[in-house]
């Protein structure tokens, strides 16, 4: 499908039904399936693929402030994870691919992933509405099954996200070793020469995403994957160098068996947290969260890093925060802030072998700005 198939829009009519009632109208571009979701935006220029398939943004509606998407198509290469997990996309124009790794278009992919997905709507003002008014719950309607009144009835009776424990519903089933033979970590030239595996860690799975895996084999930490619900315990006899809590969708207080586990773990063995992971260590050395107005999502965040003064340029998704006033100074020293709003973006425990941070040091908008976070992990391990 392209921008300017008038007939084929006219024939997929849809609409966004927020919470208070506001109604977007557009066109079909994914699965003809009417789905409900927290409606979030997401400035980056590029990266739709990845942003669709990272478990963090399950449970929202993705809404793209660049106008025009699909341009590059979709490949297995790209993908975070093992499928799709947003809920929906939001986009103001869908576009037919147009590049030489291009496997099918972003339609067809959402289209066999179930996904809806609404194009044609200003997605400017819808951005604007979330930053003046905050996030909102909505109902995507694609089927032509809903009213407009019983789509925004669905927006206003869907549970939402807080107090949801998603990481239970995005994480693996059983443990895996990951990428044992490098083929996996090893790609498009930038590493083939793996450095050896010299320690051993085990990531929490809570919506890992595949780039902090290939990252971890990358700086030399081999990983065991496991369920979110693993046992400080069963952490403990893995015998691991150190441990890794991943990223994950939805409310960091509401996965009270993690907090439990990271709790148990600290000062037993070293500890990273990425995004979510970072939210949890936060709360099991006593911090509080709280929920942002609406979120950081985009590719364009400037975080300072206080011990060095320099910042740099992250990637970001995630609905809540650490409360800085929440963290006891005589512990913890806050290592990064956001400088759009201030909040905590890092922090690390004067005693124990332990950091954390907000943002995604796998990913690279800078490209690679914050790369050395996987390397600050092993000293960790070394010291610790």
């Amino acid at each position: 499908m392209t921008q300017w198939n008038w007939r084929e829009q006219r024939e997929k009519r849809a609409f966004l039904a927020l919470a208070d009632g506001t109604i977007y109208r557009g066109n079909s571009v994914g699965a003809p399936a009417d789905a409900v979701g927290e409606v979030v935006f997401n400035t980056g220029m590029a990266g739709y693929q990845e942003i669709l398939s990272d478990p963090s943004y399950a449970g929202q509606f993705v809404t793209l402030t660049y106008p025009e998407i699909g341009n590059y198509g979709t490949n297995p290469e790209d993908n975070e994870s093992g499928r799709f997990f947003a809920n929906g996309l939001i986009v103001h124009g869908m576009n037919a691919p147009s590049n030489w790794r291009a496997r099918e278009s972003l339609s067809v992919s959402l289209a066999k992933a179930g996904i809806p997905a609404i194009a044609g709507i200003d997605t400017r003002a819808l951005t604007s509405k979330l930053r003046s008014q905050g996030t909102q719950k909505g109902c995507l309607a694609v089927s032509g099954a809903l009213t407009e009144q019983a789509a925004i009835e669905r927006a206003t009776t869907w549970c939402g996200l807080d107090g949801q424990d998603y990481a239970a519903r995005v994480t693996c089933a059983a443990p895996y070793r990951w990428d044992e033979n490098g083929a996996l970590s090893s790609s498009w030239g930038i590493a083939d020469t793996l450095p050896p595996a010299k320690e051993h860690i085990v990531a929490y799975d809570f919506g890992i995403k595949w780039n902090i895996l290939r990252s971890l084999r990358r700086s030399g930490l081999a990983a065991t994957v496991v369920p979110a619900k693993t046992s400080a315990q069963e952490v403990l006899s893995l015998k691991p160098d150190g441990v890794l809590l991943s990223n994950g969708p939805a409310d960091p207080a509401a996965v009270t068996y993690a907090i439990a586990a990271a709790r148990d773990l600290i000062g037993k063995v070293p500890l990273m947290g990425i995004c979510l992971g970072h939210q949890i260590l936060g709360l099991a050395l006593g911090g509080k969260t709280y929920r942002l107005k609406f979120g950081h999502h985009g590719c364009n965040h400037p975080v300072k890093n206080l011990t060095t003064g320099q910042v740099e340029i992250t990637s970001q998704n995630h609905n809540f925060a650490v409360a800085a006033e929440s963290l006891d100074s005589s512990q913890i020293t806050i290592t990064h802030i956001n400088l759009n709003d201030n909040t905590v973006e890092g922090f690390e425990h004067k005693t124990e072998p332990l950091l954390a941070v907000q943002y995604h040091p796998e990913a690279s908008p800078g490209p690679h700005d914050p790369f050395y976070l996987f390397a600050r992990f092993r000293e960790i391990i070394a010291r610790g």
